[in-house]
């Protein structure tokens, strides 16, 4: 079982790396791949080191699967041809989450779509991904109809210049700016760039990919993506319309038995899910569950994960893991 990571030594490819190790994917040869200037460089994998080779190369070593995360543009260049070779494409990146040709994989709530022809699989994005972990077992149940998210995403979300730039910050020292602004003790309310209905691409990718991924056109999702100082995960408010009448009791426990869910609800020993607590955990934490007072058949929730673990690279992997035990690689 051949794996190449492209995108290996960004902060999301180091991650897979990470995370394929931690969960014993039977990988029986590594294939970094980055760009060129990256060629050469050594990656520690299992004990081994993996020196770090160019696309070509990787595609000419035949790998069965290719987990992306190295961006848009790189992907649309170079996905098409892996998988001309026959090769699995996961890919992290936007490129082609909308795509209708594309399946845009949770796998706890869609793996069962894939098939040997899927050659390119979308991944979704990390705010996208937590969300729909929590909301889908609640849609089978009481059906979803309108979801309002304001998340409170962590600067690892951007790149490695973000985290330097909030640590450059703290520390008091001038460099380079990942953002137009100060992070520091500062709120950003925009990731991503703006569009022509005044809402990011972020968020706009939360309300398309909600629907795609859960498979319901009826359901409508508005959102406010917002860039907070901390480094652990992604937390979001979430407002939750259904059609069907709910118990807060049998809330709790959908989402208990729910594979890769969390809870964490006990106001009254101030317990809930907070980015420090999911930081390199693979789950999705849901706490401060709680009625809408001033909207019927409304739920109220907090929801928290790791973005380069399920939000990415855990996500990413776990499709793998389902494509080999389906005999699908």
């Amino acid at each position: 079982m051949k794996v190449a990571v492209v995108g290996a030594t960004g902060l999301v490819g180091t991650k897979m790396i990470q995370v394929l190790e931690e969960r014993q994917f039977p990988v029986t040869e590594l294939i970094p791949v980055a760009s060129e200037r990256s060629v050469g460089k050594e990656i520690s994998f299992k004990g081994k080191s993996y020196k770090v080779v160019s696309m070509q190369t990787a595609i000419d070593l035949k790998p069965a699967v290719a987990l992306f995360s190295a961006g848009g543009s790189t992907s649309l260049e170079w996905a098409p041809r892996f998988a001309e070779a026959g090769i699995t494409v996961i890919d992290n990146s936007s490129a082609w989450r909308m795509d209708p040709g594309k399946k845009l994989v949770v796998p706890e709530i869609n793996a069962h779509e894939l098939t040997k022809e899927d050659k390119i699989i979308a991944n979704p994005n990390c705010s996208t991904i937590q969300m729909v972990v929590a909301l889908n077992p609640l849609h089978l149940k009481y059906k979803v109809r309108r979801v309002v998210v304001s998340t409170y995403q962590s600067v690892t979300g951007t790149g490695v210049k973000a985290v330097t730039q909030l640590m450059n910050e703290r520390k008091g020292i001038s460099g380079e700016m990942a953002y137009a602004y100060p992070i520091d003790l500062n709120v950003i309310p925009q990731i991503d760039v703006f569009t022509e209905n005044g809402y990011t691409k972020e968020e706009m990718k939360m309300v398309n990919e909600t629907v795609k991924i859960m498979g319901d056109t009826g359901i409508r999702v508005t959102a406010t993506t917002v860039r907070i100082p901390v480094m652990g995960g992604h937390s979001e408010s979430v407002n939750v319309a259904f059609e069907k009448e709910f118990d807060l009791d049998e809330v709790r426990r959908i989402l208990t038995a729910s594979p890769g869910i969390v809870v964490v609800d006990d106001v009254k020993k101030q317990h809930y899910p907070m980015p420090k607590d999911a930081h390199d955990k693979d789950e999705v934490f849901v706490g401060r569950l709680r009625r809408d007072e001033t909207q019927p058949k409304t739920l109220q929730m907090w929801i928290v994960s790791d973005n380069l673990r399920k939000g990415a690279a855990t996500n990413a992997i776990q499709i793998a893991e389902y494509l080999l035990a389906k005999k699908l690689l």
